[in-house]
């Protein structure tokens, strides 16, 4: 991965592909169904490494504001997946988004993907062949657009839920969008990059309040999670649609977009969050 610099984001996209032996069905949120099965093998793949992967903790002063627990260095990208049954024979893929970068991990998320196959994934436990395993570092700029930018749309493509000022917020007005990309984005670097950005949060967020929601169709969607642990269900619902922007947006949609592989909100590694970034209003 490239050094540290103060206005990057750096993360590793890995890619795995494989062939269904057995009937796979997918939850309604498919990082779900993937998350659990993953967490089995790499408790066994990644040995010492595994509490700091999967389940890191976290402590009150840990952390910017609006975030209840540490964040995990990976997230799902495998909404593509939601709802769906793969027959036997038939193959899929999806994404992972590794932000640790001060030390190599794919080959643990690799050797843990690979068991995960040979275990056997969703009810049936139906295993997998690995097909492919690829790899992509990703570098990106977090300083502002040369040029103006007044107008961005931003789609949420899973349930997003946005903590604000101790409450969850019952619609995307973009300082509260912009305050957890920030949040989220700062953490990451932080805990598995090369350290805090050098910005100033609260100017950040103030230069925020100029950026007005413009337009927006937002519904409430409801998901639960089952603990295989527990045997209790969560919920992990939250809104999803789309919000248009208008404002001086230059400085704030590198962050945007870098939130597109982080994802935003709450509960990202059950597959929250994943959100979509597009220059300009909203058309169909």
């Amino acid at each position: 991965m490239s050094a540290f610099v103060a206005n990057e984001f750096s993360l590793c996209r890995l890619r795995f592909s494989f062939r269904a032996e057995g009937p796979v069905h997918f939850a309604k949120m498919a990082a779900n169904t993937l998350r659990g099965a993953f967490g089995y093998a790499l408790r066994e793949a990644a040995g010492d490494e595994f509490k700091a992967i999967f389940a890191p903790g976290g402590a009150a002063d840990a952390h910017p504001s609006g975030l209840a627990d540490l964040p995990r260095p990976f997230v799902f990208r495998s909404s593509h997946l939601d709802g769906v049954t793969i027959e036997p024979g038939q193959s899929f893929s999806f994404d992972v988004h590794l932000f640790e970068t001060r030390r190599p991990l794919a080959e643990i998320f690799t050797a843990a993907f690979r068991m995960m196959a040979w275990r056997g994934i969703g009810a049936g436990s139906s295993r997998l062949e690995l097909l492919e395993a690829g790899q992509v570092d990703v570098v990106l700029p977090l300083s502002p657009c040369p040029a103006p930018v007044e107008a961005v749309t931003v789609d949420f493509l899973t349930p997003t839920e946005l903590k604000w000022r101790e409450q969850v917020a019952s619609e995307p007005q973009f300082p509260v969008l912009f305050a957890r990309v920030r949040d989220r984005i700062a953490t990451l670097r932080r805990l598995y990059g090369g350290g805090a950005p050098d910005i100033d949060f609260r100017a950040l967020g103030e230069r925020a309040a100029a950026v007005r929601m413009t337009a927006s169709e937002i519904r409430f969607l409801e998901a639960t999670r089952r603990s295989s642990r527990t045997g209790q269900r969560h919920p992990i619902g939250g809104f999803a649609g789309w919000a248009s922007y208008e404002g001086p947006l230059a400085e704030f949609l590198p962050w945007l977009q870098a939130a597109a592989f982080t994802g935003v909100g709450r509960q990202t590694t059950w597959g929250k969050g994943e959100l979509r970034v597009r220059v300009g209003k909203h058309s169909p």
